[in-house]
């Protein structure tokens, strides 16, 4: 097919959840690396790079730990960028084919309160680390009202930015992640005269707590590329459906692995910051050290990155905030979607920080909504391998039409084995969660350190897998090849569409017992259908699904008009409607 030339930048992206058309899909997986990597090459990616030295440890042990939790996330994050490609929808969408088009708000509500929170969070530290900046360049009182104004700045051009879209925002971060890099880079000429890559630390291997310091370093880091799962399908679902998986696979994982950049940033400042302001990182300041050991000169790079990297990290939670609020309501577009949430978590910005200082709170918030949205990845990723990677693009836009029915409808709208092993995969993870001095759950106490996050993964797999073995899911819901490594059931769909209640036309709708409010005639459901009237699928074959409307009035049609039929309680599909 051949594709439009992409919208210009500052052009208001109109485009919803509904399916990108293939014309349209003109983004590049480098695109996808430059969303990713910026998204994370910010300020708060640094703080998290500063903890094995927070923990005790030394530099190289820091370093060992921080890539071995980098590989690890990359490896889970990736392949939930394959969705947006198959799809062209947001993740949140397509998980309706494994948690059902109803049980698909679990993804939306997941990434809608990730992405809230982690907005919250980058302003706050973007905010700020520029006051602090800008007090030891130029003298700026640290007071409320200079964060007030620094959190507004980065809130606001964050909200501008989303407004306007995809296009815009991919835009911003081709700007922002040179960069924000460059400025990172910068750093090695700022502190290479005062970094000890010698640094001892103060536990070492055989000491009781070294192991438990070593696993949580390396745990924190492998978090924050999991963070991410729920939004890649935002920015993913502008690339070609034809583009070869494993560019895509790649350019995710690249992602990750170039947040080395602010994650060794934070751990070598850390040293500095150990051995030269003991007090301030006793304190657990790191913004204050950060500036306490920096060179006059780089002040202004501190300030820069912090208005970059919190312009974009901000970009692209707010983005996927917009997108899964417009999912749920469709009547809210997602330009009004946007604005609306954008408005609502500005308010929570300033209400949080300057009435019930809850910004400890908002971080174990976040914490807690990474390690449930982690079993919900892997439901996601093991439906994927279970499917072959076969999507009915139309089934998953059920819920957004407001209809019932399709492939994906299960149980009511709800598919129970997925929401199953999520559910109880949470309810582990939190109840395992050992957040000293924010969060302890009442099985902390099973290991010396959190171990949430591999446990979520581990029993979500598990759990998925036997309910997929012991309850197999209909045929309906797989591909024309069927089930990859697990069984198949029967049929999900009646074996007549009688009980048809709505059909949507361009510009009409005909309701109840099929009388035409276009014409005065009525018409039946023949199933199956004669075998000469085929169901072309406008991107795939269905399977072999197949209806045929007919006049009761009229031996042949005089003409057919184009509908979309919504069946209960099983099948939604395509045909052409025979009018008198």
């Amino acid at each position: 097919m051949q594709r439009s030339d992409p919208p210009k930048a500052t052009q208001v992206e109109q485009h919803g959840v509904e399916p990108i058309p293939d014309g349209e899909r003109t983004a590049r997986p480098f695109d996808l690396f430059r969303l990713s990597f910026g998204g994370a090459n910010t300020i708060a990616t640094v703080v998290l790079g500063s903890f094995p030295i927070v923990f005790g440890m030394s530099f190289l042990q820091g370093a060992l730990a921080t890539v071995l939790g980098l590989l690890a996330g990359a490896l889970v994050l990736a392949p939930m960028s394959l969705f947006g490609p198959r799809n062209g929808t947001s993740n949140a969408v397509s998980s309706s084919a494994h948690l059902g088009v109803e049980g698909r708000v679990v993804g939306s509500f997941l990434s809608l309160l990730t992405a809230f929170a982690f907005f919250a969070i980058s302003v706050w530290s973007s905010g700020d680390v520029l006051v602090g900046g800008l007090h030891r360049a130029v003298g700026l009182p640290q007071s409320d009202v200079s964060l007030a104004v620094a959190y507004a700045l980065v809130a606001l051009l964050v909200l501008a930015v989303c407004i306007y879209g995809f296009r815009f925002m991919l835009l911003v971060n081709k700007i922002a992640v040179v960069a924000a890099t460059l400025l990172f880079l910068l750093g090695v000429v700022a502190f290479a005269g005062a970094f000890d890559p010698g640094y001892a630390g103060t536990i070492h291997p055989g000491d009781p707590d070294f192991w438990p310091a070593f696993v949580s370093s390396a745990l924190i880091v492998m978090s924050n590329p999991v963070s991410f799962g729920a939004f890649l399908g935002d920015w993913a679902r502008y690339i070609p459906r034809s583009t070869p998986a494993h560019r895509v696979l790649g350019a995710t994982f690249l992602a990750q692995l170039a947040t080395l950049i602010p994650f060794g940033f934070g751990l070598v400042t850390t040293t500095i910051i150990a051995a030269e302001q003991p007090g301030l990182f006793a304190d657990g300041s790191y913004a204050a050290g950060l500036l306490a050991i920096s060179p006059a000169w780089y002040f202004l790079p501190v300030c820069l990155i912090a208005i970059i990297g919190g312009l974009s990290t901000g970009t692209t939670a707010l983005y996927g905030t917009g997108l899964d609020f417009s999912s749920v309501f469709p009547r809210f577009s997602r330009v009004r979607s946007t604005v609306l949430i954008g408005t609502a978590a500005i308010a929570v910005i300033f209400v949080g920080r300057f009435v019930f200082d809850v910004v400890a709170t908002i971080t174990t918030f976040a914490t807690l909504i990474v390690t449930c949205t982690a079993p919900w990845m892997v439901v996601m990723m093991l439906g994927w391998v279970v499917r072959r990677g076969w999507y009915d693009s139309d089934s998953l836009q059920v819920f957004n039409r407001r209809q019932r029915g399709g492939r994906y409808w299960f149980s009511g709208g709800w598919n129970w084995r997925g929401l199953a092993a999520w559910l109880v995969a949470a309810a582990l993870g939190i109840a395992a969660t050992n957040l000293q001095g924010q969060f302890v759950g009442p099985l902390a106490h099973l290991a010396p350190v959190d171990i949430s996050i591999p446990l979520v993964l581990g029993a979500a797999a598990v759990l998925y897998l036997v309910l997929l073995f012991a309850f197999p899911e209909p045929r309906d819901a797989f591909g024309p090849l069927g089930p990859r490594l697990v069984p198949a059931g029967a049929r999900a769909h009646p074996d007549h569409l009688d009980r048809a209640r709505r059909i949507r036309t361009d510009g009409a709708l005909i309701r109840g017992t099929g009388t035409s409010r276009l014409r005065p005639r009525r018409w039946t459901a023949a199933w199956p259908p004669p075998a000469d009237r085929g169901f072309p699928h406008p991107e795939h074959d269905n399977g072999g699904d197949r209806v045929v409307l007919a006049d009761q009035h009229r031996a042949a049609p005089v003409s057919t008009i184009p509908v979309r039929i919504r069946a209960e309680p099983k099948l939604v599909v395509d045909r052409r409607l025979s009018l008198g």
